[in-house]
């Protein structure tokens, strides 16, 4: 399954993991939460974010990593689904 890391500005109560795809909230000492974990497909992930801009929350980076195969556990090193964003610089990396 994809891995996905998204920051936005401001706390998140953990209790909203699992409205949130089920992924892991942690705090930062700049006031902002970064949420980590597996999504199914890039159709979760857009259901994250709309949630996550329905709540008022600024984004301030997404990184995608690879799938790997579960039968033989090979990455394929392939971006998913696409380039990492990070939105506090205005700029893609």
């Amino acid at each position: 399954m994809p891995q996905v890391e998204i920051r936005v500005r401001g706390r998140i109560d953990e209790q909203w993991s699992d409205w949130l795809g089920g992924l892991t909230l942690e705090h930062t000492d700049q006031d902002e939460t970064l949420l980590s974990g597996a999504l199914l497909d890039q159709s979760a992930l857009y259901g994250v974010l709309t949630k996550l801009r329905d709540l008022g929350l600024s984004l301030l980076a997404v990184k995608c990593e690879g799938t790997e195969d579960s039968e033989s556990g090979v990455g394929d090193n392939t971006p998913w689904p696409g380039p990492d964003v990070d939105f506090s610089s205005g700029h893609l990396e």
